[in-house]
């Protein structure tokens, strides 16, 4: 239970540095001078940041197991709060976020791993949803604590305070995790390059790509960049109503999480369960997309359905997950995060364009974020067609 409390506490502030921007965004602004696009951009880089050191984190949990990859690559996420902390200019905030970014890049994934060595894969799904469920009550954190804090001592001060709390958490995974037996050598790749080729020709994942890539990217997009924005332009929110929106939409991403582990034991496989959850997170985007309909409580009632049916990360990781060979564990799950990730990454830096290009041509702030939902809606189901044609299992040797 230790293990399992510790591993939460990571993924916590790891699940709050991926939502905190859109609440200090407005201080940004105003203190930094940032526009729409430098926001898209800083949020963005966090998560190639995180995408790209997947891939050291595959290699490194597959050859030292997860108690040194998370404790030492959070000490880069300390450096980072810290730097953000104190950052005067945009420069400073991009290689802030870079390194917050792949500072948080191993705590799910050496979570992850660290069940997939330990606990037998047919009751991976249901470990997944429990850290991701409860660890994604960081984006609680990133909402209205978070905004209340900063309202009493300034952004500066709190995310200085997070920054020390980042510290003692790396400390207490270096104490009390402890690795799985190391795997004897079977022969198989054992580095970056050798492993990716093997993930590669494991043509079941293909059809699970362009869903990985898009359904999570859709949800954090909407949750960590635009959700303050569109509510303070569309429909009036002021800073404190705007907290509440994305408190939440925080909670519906944590209980969806959380009832998706559950859900895919009784549905006796994760497939199904991804395809229906991807479908209603298609359909709300949709009402979102028609403008000047939608009062503000049906609203956030949509922001709330998106967040909680469109957490499907952590069963379309399981999904996946049956594919990989125990040699592969590390990299296979990182690989796979590195699309989960990269999509946002990239979603979040296309998102800030669409959105600043509406602002430069004065159009209403209705008109361009209903766009934005339907631009989202078009490309999740299209993904999830694809998606369809994944097959369930893998067959019979």
């Amino acid at each position: 239970m230790a293990t399992l409390g510790v591993l939460l506490f990571a993924y916590v502030l790891s699940q709050f540095f991926r939502a905190f921007l859109a609440i200090v965004a407005s201080e940004l602004t105003r203190e930094l001078g940032l526009d729409a696009a430098q926001l898209g951009s800083l949020s963005a880089v966090w998560f190639a940041a995180f995408a790209f050191a997947q891939f050291p984190v595959g290699v490194t949990l597959d050859r030292f197991g997860p108690r040194g990859t998370i404790a030492g690559f959070m000490l880069l996420a300390v450096a980072g709060a810290t730097w953000f902390a104190m950052a005067h200019s945009f420069a400073d905030l991009l290689w802030a976020m870079a390194l917050i970014g792949a500072g948080c890049a191993p705590v799910l994934m050496g979570s992850l791993y660290y069940f997939g060595r330990t606990a037998p894969p047919e009751r991976f799904a249901m470990m997944a949803s429990i850290v991701i469920g409860v660890g994604s009550f960081g984006n609680l954190l990133g909402a209205t604590p978070l905004a209340l804090a900063v309202a009493q001592f300034g952004w500066r001060p709190s995310i200085g305070a997070i920054a020390a709390v980042t510290a003692l958490s790396a400390a207490l995974v270096a104490v009390t995790l402890r690795d799985p037996p190391r795997l004897a050598s079977k022969g198989g790749p054992d580095g970056i390059v050798d492993g990716l080729v093997e993930i590669a020709t494991l043509r079941p994942l293909w059809a699970l790509l362009p869903l990985a890539m898009l359904s999570y990217a859709v949800v954090i997009a909407l949750r960590s960049l635009w959700i303050a924005p569109y509510f303070a332009g569309v429909h009036g929110f002021d800073a404190a109503a705007r907290g509440e929106a994305a408190t939440a939409m925080g909670a519906a991403i944590s209980i969806g999480a959380l009832a998706y582990g559950p859900i895919e034991r009784w549905a006796g496989g994760p497939k199904r369960v991804t395809l229906a959850g991807s479908v209603a997170t298609g359909a709300a985007l949709l009402a979102l997309g028609v403008p000047g309909w939608l009062g503000a409580p049906a609203a956030v009632t949509l922001y709330v359905v998106i967040g909680a049916a469109g957490m499907t990360y952590g069963i379309l990781m399981a999904h996946a997950r049956l594919f990989f060979p125990p040699h592969l564990l590390g990299r296979g799950v990182t690989a796979l995060n590195f699309v989960f990730i990269g999509g946002a990454g990239l979603l979040q830096w296309m998102s800030g364009r669409f959105v600043q290009a509406g602002i430069d041509r004065g159009a209403p702030p209705a008109e361009t974020y209903a766009g934005l939902h339907l631009a989202l809606a078009a490309a999740l189901l299209l993904a999830t067609a694809v998606y369809a044609f994944a097959p369930a299992r893998p067959q019979p040797a």
